[in-house]
């Protein structure tokens, strides 16, 4: 006879000579089982959290820095104030925090881990709802809230009357066993989820509007009229879904823009307010419409809003040619060298000048006083209360028939010496002063000076969910608050002489409620039932 090994029975060793046999080692997680504990770890509010503030602590460089899709001219600006620190921080891509990877990245974690975590919530909170209140404890007497009571009514008439008192109270109540159980209060519950679902929402509208929405930025002059056109944007960026063709066809002109500063005290030449008084057609074929354009009160247009950004000065030059023809007559926006008191500075390029291309490096100090050791000219206030413009002029190639872009607020032809400057080209001049350049080379003339205004053009198709959302998660998390989970057991049993033992116990999240007394005053018929029906937020459980 032999064992299922083989061997035959009697002559297998003893046991305390047999070799140990190995035991088999536990199988690793495997591929599917990493996925799952990764999917349990990303689903768990703790991540969601952690997450939420890595958005949080994310989005503040892009409130600290300024923002290529909002203020190009001041990144421009932050590169040369900072000419250390800025390219690093533009390889982190703090000057576009909000299209940055790393922040879509933690974005659409935060978004899968809130859909993981508070969908299979609710739906686990919904069969809670649906089923029965919980049966009462052994021992009533041990729970926060507790009373004891004899009476000389019958155990199935108490319950009865337990069961019309908490119903008109808007408790759920089951009945048995000689007991009565109820509960309310899942709307606290309800509205901790509507919170969390209305943030996934708010979310889903955000990542909708940076999809199928635009923002684009335009620098609009005083006389200048603005087309909803991609070739007419300063700088654009459409959303991946899209469609420039969907652009609306409305126009907008800017008649004046009218800003007033502080004249007395410590803020002296702070900004008090600004206003746009511009015209808007909604279409080719819609009347001219008037509209005051002001910060955060923005034009509303078939879908688009128009926001007020910045503004600066528009000198207006006419440059003639040393034929004595027209060569150049138009505004030129000038960008702020400081903020303060707005000394702007900007180029003039007249590339048809004949026979020499003409162009002016110019500063313009819009209140033009001499500085404290009277060797030089500064800015003493914001307002173009004594403009003057101190023009150098340069002659030879621009560089505009290269072909290639170049910034309309700099001469790059003067780092490759294909500029080169007039000896004696500097002037003051002030408005309708007019400086004839040496060697009869042309002239350049101080027209005046107008305002230019920066614009944004944003269209966000996920906005109004978005808003919807928001009022949402905050009826929801003040729901959470106001409302609390209470629990109610009422217990009858016969007694000595004939009398019903009566034992009701109560459970609150939290602290409790005057409610309970009131609900054994009920019962003991002491006093109605003065509470009345159960306030509006708790009406639904």
């Amino acid at each position: 006879m032999t064992h299922t090994d083989g061997t035959e029975v009697g002559t297998e060793a003893p046991a305390e000579r047999r070799p140990p046999q190995e035991v088999p080692r536990p199988k690793g997680l495997g591929p599917f089982g990493w996925l799952r504990w990764a999917w349990r770890q990303l689903t768990t509010m703790r991540t969601a959290l952690i997450l939420l503030f890595l958005v949080a602590l994310g989005a503040v460089p892009g409130s600290v820095l300024p923002q290529r899709g909002e203020a190009p001219e001041r990144v421009a600006q932050y590169f040369t104030d900072h000419k250390t620190a800025a390219p690093i921080l533009d390889k982190m891509s703090m000057f576009d925090v909000f299209a940055a990877p790393w922040f879509a990245a933690i974005y659409i974690l935060l978004f899968v881990s809130l859909a993981g975590c508070v969908i299979p919530r609710a739906g686990k909170h919904l069969q809670a709802m649906r089923a029965r209140p919980p049966a009462a404890p052994r021992n009533l007497a041990r729970l926060p809230q507790a009373e004891t009571y004899e009476t000389e009514r019958g155990a199935d008439e108490v319950l009865a009357e337990a069961r019309k008192v908490l119903k008109r109270r808007r408790f759920r109540v089951d009945a048995a066993d000689g007991s009565v159980a109820a509960e309310k209060g899942y709307l606290g519950e309800t509205g901790n989820l509507v919170f969390h679902l209305a943030l996934l929402v708010l979310l889903f509208a955000l990542g909708m509007g940076n999809s199928f929405g635009y923002r684009g930025n335009v620098l609009l002059t005083e006389g200048k009229t603005f087309a909803n056109a991609l070739n007419n944007y300063d700088q654009f960026k459409p959303g991946r879904q899209f469609d420039t063709d969907e652009l609306a066809p409305f126009t907008l002109s800017l008649d004046r823009f009218h800003a007033e500063y502080q004249t007395k005290g410590d803020k002296r030449g702070q900004a008090v307010d600004f206003s746009a008084k511009v015209r808007f057609k909604a279409g080719p074929s819609s009347p001219d419409r008037p509209f005051d354009l002001k910060v955060n009160h923005p034009l509303k247009v078939d879908g688009t809003k128009v926001y007020l950004l910045g503004h600066g000065y528009a000198p207006q030059f006419t440059v003639r040619d040393a034929k004595g023809n027209i060569a150049f007559q138009d505004t030129v926006p000038f960008l702020p060298m400081e903020q303060r008191n707005l000394t702007s500075e900007g180029v003039v390029k007249a590339p048809d000048a004949d026979p020499q291309q003409l162009a002016f490096y110019a500063i313009l100090w819009p209140s033009a006083v001499a500085s404290k050791d009277g060797k030089q000219i500064e800015s003493a206030f914001p307002a173009a209360l004594r403009p003057v413009v101190s023009i150098s002029s340069f002659t030879g190639d621009i560089g505009l028939d290269s072909g290639v872009p170049q910034s309309v607020y700099q001469l790059p032809a003067l780092k490759d010496g294909k500029l080169k400057p007039l000896k004696g080209g500097q002037k003051l001049l002030e408005p309708g002063e007019t400086f004839k350049l040496p060697g009869n080379a042309g002239s350049i003339t101080f027209d005046g000076l107008k305002e230019w205004t920066s614009l944004s053009v944003n269209h966000d198709p996920g906005r109004i969910p978005a808003l919807i959302a928001a009022i949402l998660a905050v009826a929801g998390v003040a729901t959470s608050f106001l409302v609390r989970r209470r629990r109610v057991w009422v217990r009858a049993r016969a007694g000595e002489g004939g009398r019903t033992v009566v034992e009701v116990g109560g459970l609150t999240l939290g602290n409790p409620t005057p409610e309970f007394d009131e609900i054994v005053a009920a019962l003991r018929g002491g006093q109605a039932d003065a509470s009345g029906p159960a306030p509006a937020t708790e009406s639904k459980e």
